[in-house]
């Protein structure tokens, strides 16, 4: 994957006591879980988290915040990864603590959130559940229906392997610095309904929703016919009962992935 610049220091730390005791106990973990947790920032999640689980391994970008928290939680039950999210081997790491799946937390940069998802999503098979605090409006995209301003491509590839759910907002004056926007806790059950057909060519399946919602503006008929045959998008879309102005934002991800079938 290509490294994607950031913005120096652009992370929220959580503040509050009263809201990182709130997020844990709405965390669905076991005390055997293995817990990867992404931007420790200054370790306010990560002591709580390792104290439900038998092992944390928080991978925090900031090298220098990565010294001070494994100085700090040295001969404890926590991990510290200096290193890059969207670079990390979650099956890996999985793979040298002994577990077939790990919980993901992560309080996660504004800047970055669609990027670590997908990323997230790449390892759906290792990830027992999921729980990301991110701004609220993305939180909206995450758990957007059908017919809705806010569904787009983010909605579909978190559906596609997850249930995600809107579990709480969170208000700026939590953070420290303070963000100038809300942010919500989105908690995400890994599954995946879809048969073998959608999920064996997965990566295949989500570059054709990416084009589906390539231009929002534009129809299905519009955004296909950059890769597919005008006639033949016309049959498919005839075929599955859709008008040639029939849009992505309207389609659920089983008419979707039956679209993409007909298609490919």
């Amino acid at each position: 994957m290509a490294h994607i610049r950031r913005p120096k220091l652009g992370q929220h730390f959580l503040s509050s006591a009263g809201y990182r005791r709130r997020i844990v106990e709405a965390l669905d973990l076991q005390g055997d879980d293995l817990v990867i947790e992404i931007g420790p920032g200054r370790g306010a999640m990560t002591e709580p988290l390792a104290e439900r689980v038998r092992q944390v391994v928080a991978v925090e970008l900031d090298a220098s915040l990565a010294e001070v928290l494994q100085r700090r939680f040295i001969g404890k039950n926590i991990e510290i990864l200096s290193g890059d999210i969207l670079q990390t081997d979650l099956a890996e790491v999985a793979r040298r603590h002994r577990v077939e799946k790990c919980f993901v937390f992560g309080n996660l940069p504004y800047y970055i959130t669609s990027p670590i998802v997908h990323h997230l999503m790449e390892f759906a098979s290792t990830i027992r559940g999921m729980a990301l605090l991110v701004q609220r409006e993305v939180a909206d995209r995450l758990t957007a229906r059908p017919r809705s301003r806010a569904y787009g491509y983010l909605s579909v590839l978190a559906q596609f392997l997850s249930e995600p759910r809107l579990a709480f907002v969170v208000p700026p004056g939590a953070f420290a610095p303070p963000p100038k926007v809300q942010s919500a806790l989105v908690d995400f059950r890994m599954r995946c309904k879809f048969p073998d057909w959608v999920r064996d060519d997965q990566a295949c399946f989500l570059k054709f929703v990416k084009r589906c919602f390539a231009q929002k503006r534009k129809n299905l008929l519009n955004n296909l016919t950059a890769t597919f045959a005008r006639a033949r998008v016309l049959e498919a879309l005839a075929a599955h009962h859709l008008p040639p102005s029939a849009r992505a934002e309207e389609m659920s991800i089983e008419q979707l992935a039956e679209l993409w079938q007909a298609l490919v």
